[in-house]
């Protein structure tokens, strides 16, 4: 399918999905949106595809016919840090998890609708832009909250937020890969150490804590979003 109507500075996105009614709807509605496509259904053909073409964002189906999805993620990981969002129909949450820890950015599990693909897509892109700005400026925000990385200073408006080491530690990687999935086990390893892998319920205490100082509403949180099962995300804007 060729890219009729997108501009040629729009982002470009690769989709490597081997379901041809998917990867034309696919096609279709993020050309609509102004986006331009370049297609495979191979894994071997995506990874030519991304060395070729240098799209700004890839869409990965995890059950490819002539490889795992997962050997892809390694693959483009050893050379590349470009967004990768898996699109999978694998439901468990051990595929998915896998899925992150190899190097995927975020997935959705099929069926998902087209609004949510373009707000992780545009999250991703956001993501992706950050990184040369961020190296000199350690500030942040999301919602009322505020703060110095740098600092390691937390407001909520004017009011400073007193958090203690590892509640600050556990923010700052949020906020570091804000918009990203992060899963138990990178959080566990990252914050409390690679001997902490078998104590999950250290994160589960730790983002009540931090929820309880930062969120309007601790049980219904706006920005410190669980995913089920797999980890937490720090969602930037609502």
């Amino acid at each position: 399918m060729s890219n009729v109507m997108a501009d040629s500075s729009a982002p470009l996105i690769a989709i490597i999905e081997d379901e041809a009614p998917i990867q034309k709807f696919l096609q279709a509605s993020l050309q609509v949106e102004g986006f331009r496509v370049v297609p495979a259904t191979t894994a071997k053909d995506g990874v030519r595809l991304i060395t070729q073409e240098h799209p700004a964002i890839v869409l990965l189906d995890l059950g490819l016919p002539d490889a795992d999805g997962i050997s892809v993620i390694k693959s483009i990981r050893g050379w590349s840090s470009l967004p990768i969002i898996v699109l999978s129909a694998r439901g468990e949450e051990k595929s998915k998890i896998e899925a992150l820890d190899a190097g995927a950015d975020d997935y959705l599990t099929k069926p998902f609708g087209i609004g949510e693909l373009l707000a992780r897509i545009r999250s991703a892109l956001r993501r992706a832009a950050r990184p040369a700005a961020e190296g000199e400026d350690h500030t942040f925000r999301f919602g009322k909250v505020h703060g110095d990385l740098a600092a390691r200073r937390v407001f909520v408006e004017q009011e400073e937020v007193k958090l203690t080491k590892l509640e600050f530690d556990l923010l700052a990687l949020l906020v570091r890969n804000r918009d990203r999935v992060l899963t138990h086990q990178y959080l566990l390893k990252e914050v409390w150490g690679p001997g902490s892998a078998n104590e999950p319920h250290y994160v589960r205490v730790f983002m009540a804590n931090l929820r309880k100082k930062l969120e309007q509403d601790p049980s219904r949180p706006l920005f410190l979003i669980t995913e089920q099962g797999i980890g937490y995300r720090l969602q930037s804007q609502t």
